[in-house]
């Protein structure tokens, strides 16, 4: 199609990595051990892929009509204590395929990038249980730490293209929920692809009009092979 790929841009939870949904479990009961009620499916379709305190702000301001900010960090302060502990106490896996996948790009020569809504300090923590090392398994973390603009800016995918000296109209950005295939297209990514492995339904993820949605990460092969 004429332009090459240089680099796939992945998110963590729900896409490359399967830790059950903790993360957003953690939101909901912070959320709710603060006066509230909200349901998981709730905290998903408003919180997936954001920064954390942006997706406990907004969830708060969608389901509670509450914008109290100090109220907002108060619940990211517990949550962020309770998802270390969580993390203790489950599992974490990677996502059917992923390292697989990620050998096959190295083999092709394609950069593959992680990128998250979560801290710097937890995705860390997330790689390191894993077992992945930079070089092997991934050639970049970028997280909503590290740039000014969380998801949906396209802050994160435009820091790594810068990185590497490459232009994000070379990269993919894969992902498990409408805000990353906002985000892609707001970076001007080749292609945004939806995938369903994670937060949101195949529904949700069509509403942003991606690309494509995949239910594996090996189906994404074939769609780099055709460029």
């Amino acid at each position: 199609m004429g332009i090459k790929i240089k680099m796939v841009v992945f998110d963590m939870a729900g896409t490359t990595v399967n830790e059950n949904n903790i993360v957003y479990k953690t939101v909901q009961k912070a959320i709710n051990e603060a006066g509230f009620n909200c349901t998981l499916e709730e905290v998903l379709a408003e919180g997936a892929g954001k920064e954390k305190l942006q997706a406990i702000k907004s969830v708060l301001k969608t389901y509670a009509g509450n914008t109290d900010e100090d109220l907002a960090r108060q619940i990211y302060s517990n949550f962020s204590t309770q998802l270390t502990d969580a993390y203790k106490n489950n599992q974490l896996l990677p996502q059917p395929n992923a390292t697989e996948l990620f050998a096959a790009l190295k083999e092709r020569n394609i950069l593959r990038v992680l990128n998250t809504g979560y801290s710097r300090q937890v995705a860390q923590s997330i790689i390191d249980a894993l077992g992945w090392q930079q070089g092997a398994e991934y050639d970049e973390l970028v997280t909503a730490t590290d740039v000014t603009g969380g998801r949906p800016e396209p802050d994160m995918i435009i820091f790594a293209a810068d990185k590497f000296k490459i232009t994000v109209a070379e990269s993919i950005k894969v992902g498990d929920s409408a805000i990353d295939i906002e985000e892609g297209k707001n970076a001007g990514c080749a292609l945004s692809i939806g995938i369903t492995t994670g937060a949101h339904t195949i529904s949700q993820l069509q509403a942003a009009d991606p690309d494509y949605v995949i239910n594996n990460l090996m189906e994404l092969l074939p769609i780099i092979d055709r460029y």
